[in-house]
Parts: C-alpha cells; structure tokens; sequence
C-alpha cells in the first residue's frame, strides 16, 4: 500500500482522539502496546545510554514518566505515524480498537467513527474482519466507493413501488452485504423478480407463478419492447442500443446463477466459502441500476 492518506487527515484523527480524551495504547501498557506492530529491539534509541527504543521508553516514560508527554507516539519521527506507509497507519489505527487493547465497546464504536470519519476523505476506511470471543477484530483498506449510489437507487426504487415489503427486501438487502452478502446475492436475485411481477401486475399480464427469473425477465421486457427486435436499424446507434438490450438477459442470468452457487436459498455443505462483499455490491449494484431502468421504461410507456 502506498502512502495516500494525507498529513492532514492523520493529524485530524490524532488530534481528535487527543480531544476526546482516548489514551491510545487502551489498557496495555506502552511497549506490549508497540511491541504489536513495530519491531522496538531493532529501533534505536534517541538517548546515547540506551540500546534501543524500548530501553528508551521505559527511561522516558516509566521511569522519569513526566520526560515525554502522553501522547509523544503521534510525533516520534522514528515512528513517523504522520508520513509512514498506509498500511502501518492503519495496522496502528485497528490495534488501538483491538479487543486486547480496548475492551469497553462504546470506546471501539467512537474510536472507529472517528476513524472512518477523516479516512473517508481520502478512500480509505476500517471495517470489522472478524471476531474473537464475540469481539470484533478490524482491518483497513482501500474503501469500496459505491454505497451511496446503492442508497440512492434504493431510495428511488422504493418510492416508485410504494410497497413496505420491497422497503423491507430493500433494506435488508443492503445491510446485508458486508456481513452475510449471500443474503445480499439472494436479494438482489428476488428484487429483479419482485419489479418484474410488479410491471406484469400493473399491466393486467397473467404469468405463471412458476416461472423463473429468466423468463418473468423475457415477458417484462417484451411487454415493455426492450427486445434487439424493437430497435428499428435505422435508429442511430441501433446496433449498440440492441447489444445493450441483449445484455440485459446475461445481466439476469449471471445473477441468478450467482444466487443459486452462493446466494441465500439454498443449503450448503460444511465445505461452502461464499462471496466477498465486494462481490454483493456488484449483484446488488446490477440488480438495481436494472430495477430502475425497467420501472422508469414502465411510467413512460403505460
């Protein structure tokens, strides 16, 4: 990872942990604390009497504790939080809200906001990868861009059904993909479905309850003429417009293929790895943008 988190952002989160009163080593003590992401025996001591930075810690801060100020981590130079690699602000930054170090939830929850609230500004973010003990362990990374457009389109997509049980699949579709995104795929699989019958339903179209993604999909966009077939060949870009529509059917298959490899409805074996959560938000981002795109072709053709 490179460095692109800025000076400034670091400094904000420094400064705004030094405010809100966090000690940043939680309930460890200096060196246990430091000794977690840095190698101390092989830092050198600024002090001519000692070998290393952790004979250096235990003189200044232990010893004569009143040498360095608490918070003296954010501007040591041999540390260099504010000009280190990406990756190293962010190890520091998840260890300080690490179980063994910050047991009080309500302090991992505020030290984490705070966090993603100035990382955000420059991409990153730092999002639970797991748990231990039913605690979770974090980790940063590049942020995944996208989630306010979701939000946006779900927004719009429920206005336009008007419905609380497509609220209700909307929502859960979306707090579902960082954490259980086959429940996510599955979703997105079932919102296509749900607009589909919808359109069918508002046109006085029978279908057959039976009838699977591919086919409720065939009859929507027929009835709406979202064929290749409608777009006549002298419409200019007629041939891009037609490999567009004829997308639209792989758009649906691929979805529902994924949904039934990893999405929610089915049972799997004890062997099963699913889906990351980038992987969701593709589904769910597709799922959408085509929701859309047949709801508003419906209200300008009816």
């Amino acid at each position: 990872m490179s460095n692109k988190i800025t000076h400034i952002t670091r400094r904000n989160i420094f400064d705004f942990v030094q405010v809100e009163g966090f000690w940043w080593a939680g309930r460890l003590d200096e060196v246990d604390f430091l000794s977690r992401i840095f190698d101390l025996e092989n830092i050198k001591s600024n002090d001519s009497r000692y070998k290393n930075v952790t004979e250096d810690i235990w003189q200044h801060r232990v010893n004569n504790p009143n040498d360095w100020e608490d918070n003296w981590i954010f501007s040591d130079q041999r540390f260099n939080l504010l000009g280190c690699d990406d990756s190293l602000l962010l190890n520091f930054l998840c260890e300080m809200i690490h179980p063994l170090v910050r047991a009080e939830s309500s302090h991992v929850n505020k030290l984490l906001q705070i966090f993603n609230d100035n990382l955000k500004e420059d991409d990153f973010e730092i999002i639970e990868k797991t748990k231990i003990s039913g605690k979770p362990i974090f980790v940063g990374r590049i942020r995944l861009t996208g989630k306010e457009s979701l939000q946006k389109k779900a927004s719009y997509i429920k206005e336009i059904l008007n419905a609380d049980y497509v609220s209700q699949q909307i929502n859960l579709m979306e707090a579902s993909i960082e954490n259980s995104p086959h429940i996510s795929i599955g979703l997105a699989k079932e919102l296509i479905e749900t607009c589909c019958k919808s359109i069918l339903d508002e046109r006085a179209l029978l279908y057959d309850k039976n009838w699977d993604l591919t086919r409720l999909m065939k009859e929507t966009t027929k009835l709406l003429k979202l064929t290749p077939d409608d777009i006549p060949n002298e419409a200019r870009a007629a041939s891009s417009i037609k490999q567009i529509l004829g997308s639209l059917s792989s758009v649906v298959q691929g979805i529902g293929e994924v949904r039934n490899e990893y999405g929610s409805g089915h049972g799997k074996d004890g062997k099963f790895k699913g889906l990351q959560p980038r992987h969701a938000k593709l589904a769910v981002g597709a799922a959408s943008t085509l929701a859309i795109y047949l709801l508003e072709t419906n209200e300008i053709k009816h």
